[in-house]
């Protein structure tokens, strides 16, 4: 087992923190929430958060994760986060959606609950098959090895540089835009449409960010509304025009339709695989290379034996969780953890407390990449919602450590670095990472 690593230190001792000071906004917390996580699992497991509008009821340990998880018919993934807006931003983003051309927000994969859901998730998996992910992995091992080529040459004179700007963005980014047919030149947006969709997810932003945000959203549609009407008359063989050419079935009045997907759909779709394709990844990309300069054993024990990569991946994705939690809506009333929850709240499966709940994993703060049940981690979910493209990501993380093993003999973390991650709750990376690399 290797020793605490520094990321995780400041999670120890749980009798340091208070869960009165707890602000799920707070950008103390959010910097290290974990400590505060562990407390709840102590002493609330079920925590009431109080947030602008409602409280939140964040499910900290992990098999009450994954009962609520499983317990579809009460937990419902129809969060509306809109309901929780003001009414100044709720009425100019309408305005906004109006007065540019842009397609409101609608319900497909992530806020869609069966039988919608079904039917969307069984569309998208065909996009995201076996072979699929496997004829990938040269375009992945490409990418990675330009990448590495372009870092070498820029440290030769002993520089360091940020990791996150010049590998961990790059890599995901470009392999779903490759994904979704989006040209070299259209890279820079695809990675602004990709902020801006996440820029009001687990943060308190202004009004007028939230806007700026949205009118690149709105940006985002046009360009690939305009990509999926070309489809029309110029099909291709890529994922516009399976959607483009891709039917669900809807029961209406006992009378089965066929329909297509509308154009709010595909664009909503094309959105999500744009975030869950990058976003996440960049985040797992850079705290794997924060993990392994805290251990360099551990580094030199992957350059020795590669095939150590996919626990590496694995132990990464369950101690850092990028996506820290999900929400849901309580259709009835309930209990959980002998907290009683009533209709019509809002519930966040914390799964990045679970993955550190000492109930399931051993000094669950502890780097381990060679740790028993390395899989079980909810890093990608659990159930129905289990993230389509988690395959994906382990695949790019695997190559992206095979080639990093092979082309560097070490790496350092600059002593100037101070970890700063992103301020949100839901989606936790670090913002920088200053490296020095030693070329094999």
């Amino acid at each position: 087992m290797s020793q605490l690593d520094s990321s995780a230190a400041d999670t120890a001792a749980t009798a340091d923190v208070d869960l009165y000071d707890f602000g799920l906004f707070d950008p103390a917390v959010q910097q290290c929430p974990h400590a505060y996580y562990a407390k709840m699992q102590q002493e609330a497991p079920v925590f009431a958060a109080a947030t602008p509008g409602a409280e939140l009821y964040l499910i900290t340990r992990y098999d009450d994760v994954v009962d609520v998880v499983r317990d579809t018919d009460t937990f419902s993934s129809q969060f509306d986060t809109s309901s929780h807006m003001s009414s100044e931003l709720a009425k100019r983003m309408a305005d906004l959606y109006r007065s540019e051309g842009g397609y409101p927000p609608v319900r497909t994969m992530l806020t869609a609950d069966p039988p919608a859901h079904t039917r969307f998730r069984r569309l998208i998996s065909k996009a995201f098959t076996p072979k699929v992910i496997s004829d990938l992995e040269p375009t992945i091992r490409d990418i990675t090895t330009g990448l590495v080529d372009e870092m070498l040459a820029a440290t030769a004179d002993g520089s360091s540089l940020d990791f996150v700007e010049a590998f961990a963005v790059p890599l995901p980014v470009t392999v779903i835009a490759k994904a979704l047919n989006v040209p070299d030149d259209r890279l820079a947006d695809f990675k602004r449409w990709s902020d801006a969709s996440i820029a009001g997810i687990g943060t308190d932003i202004s009004i007028e960010e939230r806007l700026d945000a949205e009118r690149e959203v709105i940006e985002f549609q046009k360009y690939f509304a305009q990509e999926l009407e070309s489809r029309q008359t110029s099909p291709q063989d890529d994922l516009l025009t399976d959607l483009l050419n891709a039917r669900i079935d809807r029961d209406t009045d006992g009378i089965d339709d066929v329909d297509p997907l509308t154009m709010a759909e595909m664009l909503s779709i094309i959105q999500q695989l744009l975030v869950a394709g990058n976003e996440t990844t960049t985040k797992m990309l850079t705290e794997m290379m924060r993990l392994l300069g805290e251990h360099p054993g551990e580094w030199q024990h992957l350059r020795e034996d590669p095939e150590r990569a996919r626990s590496i991946v694995e132990e990464t994705l369950r101690i850092s969780t990028p996506v820290q939690g999900m929400f849901r809506v309580v259709r009835r009333d309930t209990t959980v953890a002998g907290v009683d929850i009533p209709a019509g709240a809002r519930v966040v499966l914390m799964y990045s407390a679970a993955n550190r709940d000492s109930g399931v994993f051993d000094e669950p703060q502890s780097f381990c990449p060679e740790r028993d049940g390395a899989t079980d981690h909810l890093a990608f979910g659990r159930g129905i919602h289990y993230c389509v493209g988690a395959a994906l990501a382990r695949l790019e993380g695997k190559v992206a450590l095979e080639e990093l093993a092979r082309r560097l003999s070490s790496f350092e973390l600059d002593a100037a670095n101070t970890f700063e991650y992103h301020p949100s709750f839901m989606l936790r990376g670090l913002k920088r990472l200053d490296v020095s690399l030693t070329a094999a």
